[in-house]
Order: C-alpha cells, then structure tokens, then sequence
C-alpha cells in the first residue's frame, strides 16, 4: 500500500459518541454479539485508565514512530489514536513527549499495538493509554507509513472515525455505522443487569434466575 495520510474523515456526532463511551468494554462487546474487542493482551499502563473517541488509525513501521507525530496534525479534539505496525512490535514508540502533544491537541487517549514508555510520567498527567507492551526499547523515525486507512489492531478492524472505548477490561471498537444500534442494545442489557442484580443481592440463585437447572439435567448433571 502506498504510503498515505487522510486530513478529513467522517466522525459521528460527538453526542452519539458520549451516549457510546458511557457504557462499559464489557458491556459494548456483549452488545454487539460479542464482537468488536481486541486481544486480551492490551492493558491500560497504569490504574484506572478510562477512555472514549473517535478513531484516528496509524500504521507504523515497526520501531518507527515517525507517523504518530504525523498523525497529530490530523487528529482533533475527542479523537482516540489507535496505533499499529506492519509487523510484530514491542518497541517504546510513544513516551511522555508525544502524549504531551496529543493532550494539547484534545487527544483523548491511546491504543498502540506496540510498546510504550515514561509510563510514571503518563500517569501524572493523566493521559491514558492501552499499549501491548512497556519497553523503553527507543525507536527512529524513518519509515513512511499511512494515517487515517483501516487497520487491524489486536485482530480487530478499526476504521477512521469508528468509536473505541477502553477501560480495565480491555478496548472495543464499534463501528460508527452501528452505534446508534449498539447504544439501543448496550441501554437494555445495562438495565436487564440491574434486575438481576437486584434479584441476586436478594439472595436468589443464578441457576434459578438463568434457568440453569433444567439444563444441567440435560446435560446428565445430578445432584446426589
């Protein structure tokens, strides 16, 4: 693929995208038929990390950050960066200067398929990321990549303006064509939730709130 940066791309309405990170990764991905989430192995780099936008994608090189400085100039306020490589990565490619120029730009958080460092100063200044690994492996910035072109990270499709939220649980992606959709789906599971939560609090047994019973007889289960 040539190499390519996209200036303009279609984001959803910024209301839309609050009504989306409002829900929890665990809750979007069930919404969407459990689809949409990316490998387990992309952790928030420090506790209690929460973040939502809009997609802007990079894909790098591997131990090249030349196109997350490219893709700044792009990205606006309420953007979520998602960073890839061409190859299998664990390089430091993001540290404390290039999140501090992505705050000042209303960047409003990271996912990086890669590594990151300077991950104390992250914390301090409240910038979140999700990364695949930490290293302070340092990097170059030689290689032409692309900005704002899909992208699988950690084996999930993101497509420029798409909605990711991450939390502790991991990051999600959902399509911006379906989020209206999914915030419908995501609404009525969070509310079936609260009843049986009630229900359970109550003391009743998920095995009879779930129906669970008759299938473990089913399935050859009994109780002696």
């Amino acid at each position: 693929m040539k190499p390519v940066i996209v200036t303009n791309i279609e984001r959803p309405d910024r209301a839309l995208v609050e009504q989306v990170g409002a829900y929890s990764v665990a809750t979007l991905h069930e919404a969407m038929g459990r689809t949409g989430l990316m490998l387990p192995y992309m952790r928030p780099v420090y506790r209690g990390a929460r973040a939502f936008g809009t997609a802007v994608t990079v894909l790098c090189h591997p131990g090249d950050n030349l196109m997350i400085h490219a893709s700044v100039e792009v990205c606006q306020p309420g953007d979520l960066l998602v960073v890839t490589t061409t190859s299998p990565s664990t390089d430091g490619m993001f540290g404390e200067l290039l999140a501090t120029s992505l705050k000042a730009h209303g960047v409003a958080g990271l996912v990086i398929e890669a590594g990151v460092r300077d991950v104390e100063e992250l914390e301090s200044m409240g910038f979140p990321v999700w990364s695949r690994a930490i290293s302070a492996q340092g990097t170059v910035k030689a290689t032409p990549g692309s900005v704002n072109v899909p992208v699988v990270c950690a084996g999930t499709l993101v497509e420029p303006g798409d909605i990711v939220v991450a939390d502790a649980d991991g990051v999600v992606c959902v399509p911006k064509a379906r989020a209206e959709e999914v915030v419908q789906r995501a609404k009525a599971r969070v509310e079936r939730e609260a009843a049986t939560r009630s229900r359970l609090a109550a003391g009743e047994l998920g095995l009879d709130i779930y129906g669970l019973r008759d299938q473990l007889k089913d399935l050859g289960v009994t109780w002696v």
